[in-house]
């Protein structure tokens, strides 16, 4: 699958998370999830660390979700991008997408390997999605 094939299936699913979002509005975590939110998308926010954006309720991880989702956004340090990838293999998690800087090798190796589409190294959400 080429680049533009893995973002048509990412932006496929029915719902989404944004692991690393933020209630900082300078932040990309935050500016993700308002994408999402713009475009009439149903997206999740994720960050333990963070009750509500924009009067929405935050949940700590994945299996807080009040349902499946089957792509993500990361927006978190590499080292915390493995756990997440973790997290994503046991959720059933399809589609991956790794912000620019929330990448490592050892995350996209081991998400390809489970079988995930994987996002990495280029386009950022917010510029796909405008």
């Amino acid at each position: 699958m080429n680049g533009k094939e893995k973002i048509q299936q990412f932006l496929k699913a029915p719902a989404f998370a944004v692991i690393g979002a933020s209630d900082d509005p300078s932040k990309y975590g935050h500016k993700t999830y308002m994408t999402y939110l713009r475009h009439n998308m149903k997206a999740y926010p994720i960050n333990p660390r963070v009750k509500e954006i924009e009067g929405k309720p935050v949940f700590s991880s994945l299996a807080d979700l009040p349902e499946p989702v089957e792509s993500i956004s990361v927006i978190t340090p590499p080292a915390v991008t493995e756990k997440v990838v973790d997290d994503a293999i046991a959720a059933g998690v399809k589609n991956v997408w790794m912000q620019p800087g929330a990448e490592s090798t050892a995350a996209v190796e081991k998400a390809e390997k489970a079988g995930i589409n994987v996002i990495h190294g280029g386009p950022c959400i917010l510029v796909e999605l405008g």
